[in-house]
Formats: structure tokens, sequence, C-alpha cells
């Protein structure tokens, strides 16, 4: 949690609720430059004073994958959070995994204190190289370990896909939102706690639910459409952003990175430039002031090859 969101949870849901009437979740993040124990665990005391919820119901070590995985271990994020988990300060113990399968399995076997695994799950990355939904889905299973799913609209990609997508699922079952389609498609999967969805209005919040209430898995039919569609997504060679921003965060040259990358995105399926981003005070700067110092793609959860991406964007928008 973070920009004032903890200080609002603590109003609007803490204040007036039974504690054991909701379940809170949040995470800790080691290799944003921390170099003492001490500071990686304030993360954690921080977030509890300000919410005021007396514990967390999950607590998760955020993007392991890469370089990132090594700083829990120097830090001794682990036994710090095992060391919660017995003062009754952290019910389950988890970490949101934005790697390869093979160092999923390694983590995890490392780490059998671990009761779950958030992986970013959707069917468009189902067989990305990258992203290795499906294979990172195999190995939690393997080693008995439920999944929350993340990312299962791949940044809103899937709620709002290009025509030739929208049409396959419209012709299939006209009164069904593609976002629909895509929630239940990972709620169809085996060993999972909960699919998380970003929302940004009531329409949205009403729409997910109406997806899953009382849902019972996809028919072999209806899983036929997700081919179709995912047929239909391969036809476009798209930037995977999912608009985390991790990267902008370590950019010297303010580059509006996930903005450029979703200008690319549109171009490529609709023909057209999205180009807000750059408007309206955003104090953003264009993919040409990148200066290829690579401290951004050390940072991305998807492995984008950030510069040569911005190369390919300040061609198109400058």
């Amino acid at each position: 949690m973070g920009g004032g969101s903890e200080e609002e949870l603590a109003r609007a849901l803490v204040q007036r609720h039974p504690r054991e009437s909701y379940q809170l979740a949040t995470k800790a993040i080691s290799w944003i430059g921390y170099t003492k124990p001490e500071q990686a665990q304030a993360q954690f005391h921080q977030s509890l004073e300000r919410t005021g919820a007396g514990y967390f119901d999950f607590y998760l070590m955020h993007m392991t994958g890469g370089m990132r995985t090594q700083a829990f271990d120097l830090l001794g994020m682990w036994d710090f959070v095992a060391g919660l988990k017995e003062q009754g300060l952290v019910k389950h113990i988890g970490f949101s995994h934005h790697g390869t399968a093979e160092e999923l399995d390694a983590i995890i076997a490392a780490h059998p204190q671990v009761e779950f695994v958030q992986l970013q799950v959707n069917y468009l990355d189902w067989e990305n190289p990258v992203n290795q939904s499906r294979a990172c889905m195999e190995v939690a299973a393997k080693h008995g370990v439920p999944v929350v799913v993340m990312e299962p609209l791949r940044g809103g990609l899937l709620a709002e896909p290009p025509a030739n997508v929208a049409r396959v699922f419209a012709e299939a079952q006209p009164k069904q939102s593609p976002a629909a389609w895509a929630l239940q498609y990972v709620a169809s999967q085996p060993n999972i706690i909960t699919v998380l969805s970003g929302m940004n209005s009531m329409a949205q919040m009403e729409d997910n639910i109406a997806a899953l209430k009382g849902f019972k898995g996809l028919s072999p039919e209806q899983m036929g459409v997700i081919d179709a569609a995912m047929d239909e997504f391969a036809t476009f060679d798209l930037i995977p952003c999912t608009g985390c921003n991790y990267c902008a965060k370590s950019c010297p040259q303010n580059v509006g990175i996930s903005g450029a990358f979703l200008a690319m995105n549109a171009e490529i399926m609709f023909g057209r430039h999205v180009q807000e981003w750059l408007n309206g005070g955003s104090g953003k700067n264009p993919p040409s002031a990148c200066i290829e110092c690579g401290a951004c793609e050390a940072m991305c959860p998807q492995n984008i090859p950030i510069i040569e991406e911005l190369k390919r964007a300040a061609e198109v928008i400058g």
C-alpha cells in the first residue's frame, strides 16, 4: 500500500468494521536500495501503524525474480516474516513472483514455509515465454502451494481488447463483457485462492462480481472461444507492459515509459496514438529523452527490453 491508501483504508474499513469481518494483504519490497535489514523491516511496522489493523492476513515478499530474489535473503526478510507469524502479526506468508517457472520452483523449495504465491495469470500470458503463466501454475501445484491471481486482465488490455478480439466474444455471448471472459478463464484454473482485479468504477465492480457469482468453470466450448481470442491477439506484436511503473521510479530522465508503451500498443492495435500521457501537465518526458542507462530494465517485472522499445517508440511518437 502507498500514496495515502493505508490511511484511507483505516478510515473506510478498520475504524468501521470488526477486524474478523475482512481480510487484509500487503507486501514488502526489498530491492529498492535497502542495505540494512531494519530498513526493509520498517515497511511492515509502518503499514501496521498506518492501517491500525492489528495484523495482516496475507503478507508477501513482493516481486521475486531475477536479481530481485536475492535481496529478500540478504536482508533476512524470510526469517523476519516467520517471526511476525509467530507473534500473530501475520497469518499467512507468501510472495508475488515475476520470474521464470524455474526460479519459482527454487524459491518454494528453499522456503517451505510459503503458504501461497501470487502469480500473473491470464489467457494472453498463458504460453508467453517471458511470463510463463501455465508453467508457473504447474510449479505451484507441484508443491501444493495455492495461487492468488494478479493481472487477470493484463493491465486492463483484456477488458477493452481490439475489435477483432472483441468480435470473437460478442459472437459467442453478446451480453458478456470481454473482462468477464478473462476473469472466468483464470477462475476456471485449479489451485486458485482468489482472483485480483483492478477496478476504476462501480460498473466495473458490478461486472466483475456478476462474472464470478455462482461461477462453476468454463465449458470446453467456451474454452474454444478463449482459444479463438488468443489467435486474434497473436496477430499483434504488443509490448507486454502492465503499467506498474516500477521502471519510471528508477528513470533519471523522467521518461513516460508506460505511457509511451500504451501509445505504441494503441498504434499497433487500433491504428491511432494515445498521447494523453504527454499532455495535461503530466511532467513526463518523451521516449527520445532516454539515455540508455538501463536502470529501468532491472526493475521491470515483465522483463521488457525497455531501451529498444523506447527507441521504437521515439520513431513513432517522438
